[in-house]
């Protein structure tokens, strides 16, 4: 085990020396394991000011879907090349800033499991209660044994903690921010998740949330994302992004607007075609053929690029006025509560 080789750890340390200085790589966190101790880093590419707009990427929360790492590693490696000669990438990224947390549980992708070295899932470590679930994979407190374990209570993770750091200095403080967790295993349709995971209510910019959904429908008719609230499928306690949104919503500082979204790849589909798949480690949450594979890590990048517009362009949906606020309000109770 200790000599192990860690791939995606080392395909990011490549790109963190691709990438040089036209990026800013911090080591938010070390977690011991064994005889070894793994980084956590992050990335962070384009403007510093506080008046640009932030898109941010998260992988490998639960690590045995380390597929949501590698989507970003590859998304990271084509935008090493678009730096080389796309000067409208350059100038994006001049009114722009880019976050990366591609292993958020570096042990759980090294390991091959979802918690981390604790035995913690850490979609359930946070401080917030669910309302109305109290099935075992809503997380608990019984026993680092079972899954879904959410820790004794006492305090968050490492790892999460590193998460939420990242998140309150560099994403959270600028007027305009999106967030994107990546995830899979549930389903067998990809689907777009925004708040609540904790409880079946509308979170407070829903209407903005609808009005992103209707751009991207009208843009794209022909895309294969289930848009709607975490709670409409299943409900959590601990959620991270709910925690997050609930910290900045409440904040008496708050400005602007904090959009988290996690993308769950439907694997099942993947099972579907290879069902004897199910007998290996990774075969419920990743693609283990080659071409599968090939085509999971391009097949989300119209997605991230439609969002980085959504963010230098927002006028369409997230400065809407009353009346239009109302509007998307309406549709998206009938949508998504009725």
């Amino acid at each position: 085990m200790l000599n192990q080789a860690f791939t995606e750890l080392e395909q990011l340390e490549t790109v963190i020396q691709q990438l040089g200085d036209r990026a800013r790589v911090e080591t938010v966190g070390l977690i011991p394991f064994k005889a070894r101790e793994f980084p956590i880093y992050s990335i962070v590419m384009g403007s510093m000011r506080s008046d640009v707009p932030v898109l941010a990427f998260f992988g490998g929360v639960h690590g045995l879907e380390k597929i949501g790492s590698e989507v970003i590693l590859s998304y990271l490696q084509t935008i090493i090349q678009l730096l080389d000669w796309d000067e409208e990438f350059a100038q994006r990224l001049e009114r722009s800033r880019l976050v990366f947390m591609p292993i958020v549980n570096p042990v759980g992708v090294f390991r091959g499991t979802r918690c981390n070295a604790n035995g913690v899932d850490l979609m359930r470590n946070a401080p917030i209660e669910g309302s109305g679930n109290t099935k075992l994979y809503s997380g608990h407190r019984l026993s680092p044994r079972l899954p879904w374990y959410r820790g004794d209570g006492s305090q968050m993770e490492a790892e999460a903690q590193a998460l939420c750091q990242v998140v309150q200095r560099h994403v959270t403080n600028a007027p305009l921010s999106i967030a994107l967790d990546l995830h899979s295993g549930f389903g067998i349709h990809d689907r777009l998740w925004f708040p609540y995971a904790s409880r079946k209510q509308p979170f407070p910019d829903i209407a903005e949330a609808h009005a992103l959904k209707s751009l991207f429908d009208r843009c794209y008719p022909n895309h294969f994302y289930k848009i709607e609230p975490m709670s409409q499928e299943y409900v959590i306690n601990g959620d991270l992004w709910d925690y997050l949104y609930d910290s900045f919503s409440q904040s008496d500082n708050r400005q602007g607007l904090f959009l988290p979204l996690t993308l769950e790849m439907g694997s099942w589909l993947w099972l579907r075609k290879s069902p004897l798949h199910l007998f290996q480690r990774h075969g419920l949450f990743h693609p283990l053929l080659p071409h599968r594979q090939q085509r999971i890590l391009r097949r989300h990048f119209t997605l991230f690029d439609f969002l980085y517009r959504s963010l230098l362009y927002p006028a369409k949906w997230s400065r809407l006025d009353s009346g239009q606020l109302n509007m998307n309000r309406q549709q998206a109770l009938a949508l998504w509560y009725a």
